[in-house]
């Protein structure tokens, strides 16, 4: 099956045949704008200016049609109705589509397309004159008169209606009579190389259409892919979802094979448990074979299977409540007939029963249903040829709303009888708004007999007048698809199947929300896991459960009460947990069998079908895995998940390890795991430490009340961060100025705080901390005092053992536990407080030790980079003083031992804790080196950061007199600058050309001079530009050429695009670049970078152009004269650049300018940006000074 051109299909038919529809409306006076009054009107004919030269005019039918579409969307609107007639055609053609390759057609000539290979011409246009569609004597005439105009097109369309109209008395539910509104909307051909039709016909083979159904579900999939992709844009816009769009963004179209997985081990399970001797398993691929049981738990099950040996085919009952276009269903057919066939029914017999007795569905959109409704057709189709003849109704309904039954309609219904009135108004108050809530909605068993009898009085009652009988099109059109969806809903099931709705809370409106806390708060988060919670309560007792789902139900902290009812009440068979990929990038995804009875003891089966929980496998990568032969299987019986707080579906857990969790210590008991900190706003309450004046920054305060009296007004924020253990991540400070009182009092329009200061008892406090989002491995990390902490910097707190508990947190042995406690991205405090600790008084000694190291190692390699607060001088300048190569391979020797070090320390701790855990053999204490997480020596990487450095010291931010920020904000004080005077004017210019005594490059040779020598000079600045490996045939012009086009990004990136350094520069030609340090920021530096430097800057440009104008001139060598041309043209693109930003940077420099360094590098630079500059006659031009970031 070619997807891709199904897809590519399925999305461009949406577009043209609503552009098709919204021409066709336009014809008529209708447009989105609104509804024309026709410009003409008499009996039986209307006119109507669509802006032509040659109005429109309609008759009679089609008047009549027009004020039903008029109708319609006043009561939807013009988008909605448009939607719904460009699906219903799109589902009729694909529809006829299936069935002319099939030969499924009552008439066996093809409609859209021919038999005879090659041929464009549709068989039902070329043997018009020949077919049975109950033509009158009217349409055989325009038949002929047509065929003869060769208006084949017209021709075309009028029979397709009519195979339409034909097929309704089989296919009702599908084809509806198109005498309605839907039939003046329809424009369709076959020779237009770009309709629907001929894309249909050329791009989708037929073999994906023969005997494939499946190819429905697909169609349907990605027909709406545009409409999802909409919603999804408007949701993070913060629109809800409405319930139009619903169907839209909440469907995913199950793979084929893990549907097949989820029938055979559900609906086949079932029959072979009551009929073991069956061989029809050999042909269910992805049946799971239980597993082997104790002998107790043996007799339980053979007690139970005993009290329903006598199952008959026809008395199983399958739904699926989510059915979209019905691919379940189809596979839960398949599977039936072969249980019929091996109980000894006929094909045909079977076909019949299985639409009649087995098979139920339900969904909230009418588009799907119809779908579905075609596909389980179908297949009953081929297995009975005559079953359209049958008049059999399958038990599948488009959930419908209640909402314009009347009361008068109910009081015509019940007649006077009293209990028909009280079930109806119930069923009224019951689907009211029922679109929104679809199969979630519970409903009482009532005697729906009894109802029925009354409604089949009316519709057999001819004798009536005008009122009565609008009243009997209502019971018929509108109350009766109501009580049909009433009885499916009302009943319970021997086989629940479905893949749910996928919605969080964001989707939802307050509708929605109000209705999931009032009836299913156990898990209101998201539709799917509510569908858990519904499908079982749907379910027999001794009934199964199947589902594809998201795995958040299976850990998460808010689905507790749920996993506690599943364990404590159900039974688990067994799950394939297939991690990422089965619905692309997605959350991940579990399938999964409960049986709807709780049997103690009961072993189910798991398997793992991922490898790394990050990782976004392929469904055919998955299901490979299912196959082979693989370590992934777990046997565990459910009542373990009990001995775990919180009761996670932990399958892949050790016994040693469950048993911690009776021996050991609840963290929770030890210490306290908390969330922090959520601003509400961090753009304006963060900021990176190195943005602000350092003088404001409050650092290794212990308590609230000292912080709050030291007037500062940031102070360090732990908000998570990358992977790294041990020490680090402290990049973040928090404007918690008067203890925190403009985050406390930050209020929404309607008066509600919007921030969450939570457990500030623990603010500032020493503690251990954690991602709560993590992609692979998680890390803990510590934190001494003067730290708030985020809602994702999670933090524990206590005072005894904190380097024992963390050197626990930080092996093997807690990173297996927490594997099978969350292994999704996050881990929440319940996670952490769930953690079992045991006590070893033999090894806490040596494990203290070893921790404390650690952090250690880990803090000096943090604060080796210039970007912690606690960093001191660049290493280099800590070897050898003479050769930076030397110094460098002394770093990189000193890195590994430390590197080898702490990895070696890692996997002591882990041997430790694996004795104390007892697993041994089941978890290696070896550490992988890309899970060590300290930075080895880089050439390129350090050579660049020794190049930042010496910025810095040109800046004045550092200094080669003292260690640690010298500047950042505060008084300038010259005298910490006497070994390498930083820049006077804080402006460095960057150009090609050393135009400026300051010039960038002239400053680094000189830094390189100060720090390691004059005589080895030459050497060091050829050692960093063969490192740097930029152009040039000379070291100085490497190293320029990395100023020009390298260190600015390179800066940007080392400051998360909050730069210190900020670089003006006039564009692309290089005409003008000037660094400048945003602490020593003055008003009036942008006006001395004109004049001082740009105007000079200038000035040199041209004279060398004019210096090149001569050589151009006098010169007799071709390549000299070459070489000139070429340079004085890249002199004069680069003069014109300066001149546009030199009118720029006037504009600026006469509004001198003031920053705030406590608004950040966003806010500042962005003053700086988008400078508007205009001349006379010409369009307003927007320049940046600074580069963009």
């Amino acid at each position: 099956m070619d997807k891709k051109a199904i897809k590519t299909f399925a999305i461009e038919s949406r577009k043209k045949l609503i552009e098709e529809v919204k021409y066709q409306a336009s014809l008529l006076g209708i447009t989105a704008k609104g509804i024309a009054e026709p410009v003409e009107k008499a009996e039986g004919i209307e006119v109507y200016d669509i802006g032509a030269s040659n109005p429109n005019t309609i008759y009679d039918e089609a008047i009549k049609q027009r004020k039903n579409l008029v109708k319609r969307i006043n009561e939807k609107g013009f988008d909605n109705v448009v939607e719904e007639v460009a699906y219903t055609w799109f589902n009729r053609i694909i529809a006829i589509r299936f069935m002319e390759v099939n030969d499924y057609l009552p008439t066996r000539v093809r409609v859209l397309s021919s038999e005879t290979e090659g041929k464009i011409e549709p068989d039902i246009v070329t043997e018009a004159s020949h077919i049975d569609l109950d033509f009158t004597e009217e349409e055989i005439e325009q038949i002929y008169l047509l065929k003869n105009n060769n208006k084949l097109d017209e021709l075309f369309r009028l029979l397709f209606i009519k195979q339409c109209n034909k097929l309704n008395e089989i296919l009702p539910e599908l084809f509806e009579k198109t005498t309605d509104y839907t039939e003046l909307l329809l424009s369709i051909s076959f020779t237009n190389e770009e309709g629907v039709v001929r894309q249909l016909i050329d791009n989708i083979s037929e073999e994906d259409f023969n005997d494939q159904v499946e190819v429905i579900g697909w169609l349907y999939q990605y027909y709406n892919t545009e409409l999802k992709d909409d919603t999804f844009k408007q949701l993070k816009k913060r629109v809800k979802i409405s319930k139009e769009r619903i169907p839209a963004v909440t469907q995913l179209f199950t793979p084929d094979w893990i549907v097949r997985y989820m029938v055979e081990n559900s609906l086949g399970r079932l029959w072979l448990e009551y009929h073991p001797d069956s061989n029809l398993k050999d042909n269910w691929i992805y049946y799971l074979e239980e597993a082997e049981q104790e002998p107790e738990v043996q007799i339980e099950l053979a007690k139970i299977r005993e009290e329903s040996k006598n199952l008959k085919p026809e008395d199983i009952k399958v739904i699926d409540p989510a059915m979209g276009s019905g691919h379940i269903l189809i596979y839960a057919f398949d599977v039936l007939m072969q249980i019929y066939t091996s109980a000894g029914y006929s094909d045909k017999d079977a076909a019949e029963s299985i639409l009649k007795n087995n098979l139920y569905g339900l969904d909230i959109d009418d588009r799907a249903y119809q779908l579905a409704y075609f596909a389980v057709m179908m297949k009953g189709r081929s297995f009975n040829r005559k079953i359209f003849t049958k008049n059999v109704e399958p038990q599948i309904c488009a959930i419908q709303e209640s909402n314009k039954i009347t009361d008068e309609l109910i009081n015509f219904v019940a007649d006077g009888d009293l209990n028909i009135q009280k079930d109806l108004r119930y069923l009224v108050e019951t689907f009211k708004d029922a679109k929104e809530y679809g199969s979630i909605i519970d409903v009482n068993q009532l005697n729906f007999n009894y109802i029925l009898n009354r409604v089949n009085e009316i519709k057999t009652d001819y004798g009536a007048d005008l009122k009565t009988m609008k009243l009997k099109e209502s019971v018929i059109n509108i109350l009766l698809p109501i009580l049909k969806q009433s009885e499916i809903f009302a009943n319970n099931y021997d086989i629940v199947i479905t893949n749910p709705p996928y919605m969080g809370k964001n989707g939802m409106d307050k509708n929605l929300i109000d209705y999931l806390k009032l009836n299913y708060p156990k898990t209101k988060s998201d539709l799917s896991t509510v569908f858990i919670e519904k499908t079982l309560n749907m379910c027999k007792n001794g009934g199964y459960m199947s589902m594809i789902n998201i795995p958040v139900w299976m850990f998460l902290s808010s689905y507790e009460d749920l996993r506690e009812i599943i364990i404590k009440f159900k039974t688990f068979i067994n799950m394939l947990h297939f991690g990422r990929g089965i619905f692309g990038s997605d959350f991940g995804t579990t399938s999964f069998i409960i049986k709807n009875q709780y049997i103690n003891g009961y072993k189910a089966t798991y398997r793992q079908l991922f490898e790394k929980k990050s990782a976004v496998d392929s469904i055919k990568q998955k299901k490979s895995w299912f196959f082979e032969e693989r370590d992934d299987k777990y046997i565990i019986n459910q009542n373990n998940f009990l001995k775990i707080p919180g009761n996670p579906i932990a399958y892949r857990a050790n016994e040693n390890l469950l048993d911690a969790f009776v021996n050991g210590k609840e963290l929770s008991t030890l210490a306290d795991a908390k969330q922090g900190l959520a601003t509400a706003d961090n753009n304006r309450f963060l900021r990176f430490w190195y943005e602000l004046d350092i003088f404001k920054c409050g650092f290794d305060f212990k308590d609230p009340i000292s912080a709050k009296n030291s007037q500062m007004k940031w102070f360090p924020y732990n908000k998570g961060g990358d992977f790294r253990k041990w020490y680090g991540n402290q990049e973040y400070m928090v404007n918690w100025e008067n203890d925190g009182f403009e985050i406390k009092n930050i209020y929404d329009k309607k008066g509600k705080l919007r921030s969450r200061p939570q457990n500030t008892q623990f603010y500032f406090l020493e503690s251990l901390s954690w991602s709560k989002v993590t992609i692979g491995t998680i890390a803990f990390r510590y934190y001494s005092y003067g730290f708030l902490f985020d809602v994702a910097g999670c933090s524990i707190f206590l005072k005894q053992n904190k380097y024992y508990l963390l050197g626990f947190l930080n092996s093997k042995v807690c990173e297996e536990i927490l594997s099978f406690v969350s292994p999704t991205v996050n881990y929440e405090v319940g996670h952490i407080s769930a953690l079992p600790l045991i006590q070893s008084v033999e090894e806490e000694e040596s494990i203290i030790k070893i921790v404390k190291e650690n952090i250690n190692i880990a803090k000096e390699d943090w604060d080796s980079f210039e970007t912690s607060w606690n960093f001191n001088i660049h290493p280099l300048l800590t070897f050898d003083r003479h050769h930076i190569e030397r110094a460098f391979n002394e770093w990189k020797s000193f890195k590994q031992d430390i590197f080898s070090k702490l990895k070696s320390n890692e996997i002591n701790i882990n041997k430790s804790f694996i004795d104390i855990y007892n697993v041994n053999g089941d978890i290696s204490p070896d550490v992988e080196d890309k899970y060590v997480t300290l930075n080895k020596a880089d050439l390129l990487k350090d050579v660049k950061n020794f190049i930042s450095y010496s910025v810095g010291c040109m800046l004045g931010r550092f200094s080669l007199d003292e260690q640690g920020i010298i500047y950042a904000g505060g008084q300038w004080d010259p005298l910490k600058y006497t070994i390498f005077v930083p820049d006077d004017d804080n402006i460095i210019p960057i150009l090609d050309t050393e135009y400026f005594e300051d010039d960038i490059v002239g400053q680094f040779v000189e830094f390189v001079k100060v720090t390691f020598g004059e005589e080895t000079l030459e050497e060091n600045l050829d050692f960093i530009a063969q490192a740097l490996k930029n152009k040039g045939t000379t070291s100085r012009e490497v190293i320029r050429n990395y100023f020009l086009t390298d260190f600015y990004k390179d800066h940007v990136k080392t400051y998360k695009k909050h730069p210190i350094y900020w670089l003006f520069d006039s564009g692309r030609d290089n005409g003008f670049k000037a660094l400048i340090y945003m602490h020593r920021y003055e008003p009036d530096l942008v006006a001395r970078i004109r004049t001082d430097y740009l105007h000079k800057t200038q000035k040199a440009l041209e004279t060398t152009i004019a210096h090149n104008d001569r050589i151009i001139e006098t010169s007799t060598s071709a390549s000299e004269k070459s070489k000139a041309v070429k340079a004085k043209n890249k002199l004069v693109k680069q003069l014109e650049e300066t001149k546009k930003y030199d009118e720029a940077l006037a504009h600026i420099a006469n509004q001198k300018i003031e920053i705030d360094l406590d608004d950040g590098v966003k806010v500042n630079y962005a003053k700086f940006q988008g400078v508007e500059v205009s001349k006379e006659g010409k369009k307003i031009t927007k320049i940046d000074l600074l580069k963009k970031l």
